[in-house]
């Protein structure tokens, strides 16, 4: 009996032993992998773009919790049994790396001001060096739906606290709402839901249609968030929403709340009176308000290539529909998520013909669902991806392509350009809203504070 114990106990020692050594070595590989990472995109990214996680490793433990909890994917790793920033200018801001770290050793931090600097100047309340004018949502640096919603939601709330000194000191104030909402987004929703659910008079303008930078994303989009809570529609669980989803139950609670929406009303001019009352110029009407939260998105109008037949009708910016393209020859332009999504929604449409088009040798910045879903589409063959090229010349029948090799002349329908989008950054300048870095000085707080 002793024997055959001794063999037991040898058998089970040696099968936990090759456990052992097996998770040694994968935990190596994944080391010396986010090592080689963090090396090679230290060179090649152009790091965070906003927000993300700064990381204290005095405190942190390895235990690789923040790692598991990024739904972006390789924003952070685990070199040298600490975590690290990997991919920093996928980060948009989710904090969740933060909120599972069990030793608070990830703070949430803005990027250095070489990346910030045409954001809007704000205080820690998210007002502008103009008082009483507020900013919530993409324009400050986020993505992200439920940053986007808590931050409208507290710009009401600081602007419904300082209502009564406000009234006071203006006195008749006539026509004037307590608060015009500039856009009607998940920031611009979020505001209108909690000044209607806090008694606030406001109305809503946005230059488009409901919903913002969502509303032009392409069909079952699927938008990812995390549970957040939206005033008088209460606590949203769901983590994933197709965008018809999503539009739908932000147009039920805008219509329970009776919100007052101007949609295809852009704001052309915004300023601060000497009576300390704000006046918005539309195409349309004008307003007076005690108060402004602006909550227009950072993309604004989309970049031009400025190449010859680019005015032409078929080359477009925005896809809504990809079903209504079939059996066309398509050029998509763009190395970004916008542009991805978009070539494999075109090449999932019976006979469509796609060529994506990006300037550079491979894709740097894409979601891990997207890097895998074109990684496919390219071995399949649906999806025929030109790197090292730009588009120099589009005409009627064809595109003209700059390659490493010369000149190519492809036969094409459509040409979807994804560039970016021309940051909003003249209109904050001619209303006078400060760029530069995220914080106003104390000197400037307070002079803010004395004007409230």
């Amino acid at each position: 009996m002793d024997q055959i114990g001794s063999v037991i106990y040898l058998a089970f020692a040696a099968v936990l032993a090759i456990s052992v050594f097996a998770q040694v070595r994968r935990h190596r590989t994944r080391e010396e992998t986010a090592r080689k990472a963090a090396d090679r995109h230290g060179q090649e990214s152009a790091g965070p773009q906003a927000q993300h996680p700064h990381i204290d490793i005095t405190h942190c433990i390895g235990c690789g919790a923040c790692v598991s909890a990024c739904p972006e994917g390789q924003v952070l790793g685990l070199v040298g049994g600490k975590a690290a920033l990997i991919h920093g200018e996928k980060c948009i801001g989710h904090g969740l790396c933060a909120e599972v770290c069990p030793v608070g050793a990830i703070e949430i931090v803005m990027a250095p001001p070489t990346m910030t600097a045409d954001l809007p100047v704000m205080t820690s309340e998210r007002e502008t060096n103009i008082p009483n004018l507020f900013v919530a949502g993409e324009l400050s640096g986020l993505a992200l739906i439920k940053n986007a919603v808590a931050q409208g939601r507290e710009c009401i709330d600081v602007i419904a606290r300082r209502l009564p000194s406000l009234r006071r000191r203006l006195g008749q104030i006539g026509k004037a709402v307590d608060v015009v909402i500039v856009g009607a987004g998940p920031a611009g929703l979020s505001a209108s839901l909690r000044a209607k659910e806090l008694g606030l008079s406001s109305v809503t303008l946005e230059a488009e249609e409901f919903g913002g930078t969502v509303a032009k994303y392409p069909r079952q989009k699927l938008v990812l968030t995390s549970p957040m809570t939206l005033p008088i529609l209460g606590e949203i669980r769901k983590l994933q929403f197709g965008k018809e989803d999503l539009l739908a139950i932000w147009e039920k609670a805008a219509a329970k709340a009776d919100l007052r929406i101007r949609t295809r009303e852009r704001v052309e001019r915004l300023e601060l009176g000497a009576d300390g009352l704000f006046s918005i110029q539309t195409p349309k009407d004008s307003y007076r308000a005690l108060s402004v939260v602006l909550a227009i998105g950072r993309r604004g109008s989309p970049r031009k290539l400025g190449i010859p037949g680019e005015t032409l009708p078929k080359v477009m910016y925005t896809l809504i529909d990809a079903e209504a393209y079939r059996d066309k020859r398509i050029l998509v332009v763009g190395g970004g998520d916008s542009a991805v999504e978009a070539a494999l929604g075109l090449a999932h449409q019976k006979g469509n013909r796609v060529t994506l088009s990006y300037r550079k040798d491979a894709f740097t910045r894409l979601k891990d669902r997207n890097a895998r879903a074109i990684r496919d589409a390219m071995r399949r063959r649906r999806i025929v991806v030109r790197f090292n090229s730009h588009p120099v010349e589009i005409r009627d029948q064809f595109v003209i392509l700059e390659l490493p090799g010369g000149r190519v002349e492809e036969a094409n329908d459509y040409v979807w350009i994804f560039a970016g989008g021309m940051p909003p950054n003249a209109f904050l300048e001619s209303i006078g809203v400060r760029l530069g870095l995220h914080e106003l000085s104390e000197e400037v707080q307070e002079e803010t504070r004395g004007v409230a």
